[in-house]
């Protein structure tokens, strides 16, 4: 890699780089050990708003991986940091679990069913008809648009489980209106992310298994970005993108010197 201004701050996705399911992937608390030894400021993203940083904080813990939970960053938080500087203590009809509802909550915003300002659509194991065409209804007199992340499935214990970005299809089929993803690819979860810590793109990286997410989304937020091999985008994959990532390493072990007190350019 060419060496540009020293790495002071580190963005890493989790599923497909800590963690598969409930498995830790090899090396990766040692990478997370090294980034809180070093005192270099990072956040685990995730475009999952299922779950709460503590629930989050909870299942890494019992992989073996100890983040703190102020270091997670999800895309329900993400959406709730732009809800609260679109439309100060808003209304939103929410489709989605605690992830999505208590990050609305703790931004003061009110959950109802009556001429909300926004339809937020996040995750859920349980999409529900009535909900879904509640929402559908609410759009189509009036109501803003949000969800939580493009992603159009997401794995289980089981196999593939539809995620928010099939139910987004569904409603925009019906109404005819495009939601706005906040999550990755989007760039503004990155630049959320960077404003949390008070960090600058020119001295971050970030680390991702999928380059139409992780990668793309840090690129376009002027950041570094490191693949790993160990998720979605195989090796072979890479090159049928039209863009490339900073690096490519076989998993985040590759990367513990790098993440250490005394290292930080890359």
């Amino acid at each position: 890699m060419d060496t540009v201004r020293p790495i002071e701050t580190w963005l890493t996705d989790m599923d497909g780089v800590l963690v598969h399911e409930e498995d830790a992937i090899v090396g990766a608390s040692d990478f997370v050990e090294a980034l809180k030894a070093s005192g270099k400021k990072f956040l685990v993203l995730t475009n999952n708003s299922i779950f709460t940083p503590r629930d989050l904080r909870a299942r890494l813990l019992g992989s073996g991986i100890d983040v703190p939970e102020e270091s997670i960053w999800t895309s329900a938080l993400a959406t709730a940091d732009f809800l609260a500087d679109q439309r100060p203590e808003g209304t939103a009809y929410v489709v989605g679990e605690a992830g999505m509802t208590n990050a609305l909550h703790d931004i003061g915003y009110v959950m109802t069913e009556r001429s909300p300002d926004y339809v937020v659509l996040g995750e859920t194991r349980t999409y529900s008809f009535e909900a879904i065409t509640k929402a559908i209804r609410l759009i189509e007199s009036g109501a803003r648009f949000i969800a939580t992340n493009p992603d159009p499935s997401g794995p289980s214990p089981q196999g593939t489980l539809p995620a928010t970005g099939s139910v987004a299809a569904l409603i925009t089929r019906a109404t005819g209106r495009e939601p706005y993803y906040i999550g990755k690819p989007n760039p503004l979860m990155m630049r959320s992310a960077l404003n949390r810590l008070e960090a600058h793109s020119e001295t971050t990286v970030m680390v991702g298994d999928r380059m139409d997410t992780d990668i793309i989304s840090g690129l376009e937020a002027g950041i570094r970005t490191v693949l790993v091999t160990t998720g979605s985008t195989r090796p072979d994959m890479i090159d049928t993108f039209p863009y490339r990532p900073t690096r490519v390493v076989d998993s985040v072990a590759d990367l513990v010197e790098l993440a250490s007190a005394h290292a930080g350019e890359m």
